[in-house]
């Protein structure tokens, strides 16, 4: 079972959207999926309480159970599983840090965003683990994507090669209980989730 950590300490940064976006990629590619919501606000199991699919299994935790609820998981058959974490909890993040054979800092070219990932970046970094950016929400014109990639080099973290753009699909899908890929399979939203999830994949060796 692969383990994928998504973590922010900044509230808005698109943890939610990008953890149930993947997994319902997941999901559609065959995999037994999981999601795991840390975050007290539960808005991921929230999404999939909507939902009129049973998969993804949303699973709501606190940190402290994160290694049984990942056993359990795993002895389920899970192939995969996606941790949705709390921006303001640093035991949920160090929790998800510690668990994950990959951990995903979403980002906004922003130059708030931009400050904020450095505490999340020092989060994996006392867990002595690596860590990769996915700019997300980036405008469809303009610098401030390549301007942040800039920014983000400073930190000596990799970014990721596929960005996640600002669609109205990701909106309008959540609030259905669906994905983007379920509300409009061919849009851009869900090409661009879709070449993020077989990214991820060549990273975890599935």
């Amino acid at each position: 079972m692969k383990t994928i950590a998504i973590i922010s300490r900044k509230g808005g940064a698109g943890k939610t959207t990008l953890a149930v976006h993947l997994a319902v990629a997941a999901t559609i590619d065959g995999l037994s999926t999981a999601i795991i919501d840390l975050d007290p606000q539960a808005s991921a199991a929230g999404w999939g309480d909507s939902r009129t699919l049973d998969a993804p299994a949303v699973v709501s935790a606190q940190a402290a159970r994160l290694p049984k609820v990942l056993e359990a998981a795993a002895s389920n058959g899970a192939d995969i599983v996606f941790i949705d974490t709390a921006p303001h909890s640093e035991t949920a993040a160090l929790a998800a840090i510690r668990a994950a054979d990959l951990i995903l800092i979403p980002c906004r070219p922003a130059i708030l965003d931009l400050r904020a990932i450095s505490d999340s970046i020092d989060l994996v970094k006392l867990a002595n683990k690596t860590v990769t950016v996915v700019l997300n929400a980036v405008p469809p014109r303009g610098s401030s994507a390549s301007e942040a990639i800039e920014a983000i080099a400073t930190y000596g973290v990799a970014v990721a090669p596929i960005q996640v753009g600002q669609r109205a699909a990701f909106v309008h899908s959540l609030t259905a209980g669906q994905t983007a890929q379920e509300y409009e399979p061919s849009g851009r939203a869900a090409e661009e989730i879709e070449q993020l999830y077989k990214w991820i994949c060549k990273q975890v060796n599935i």
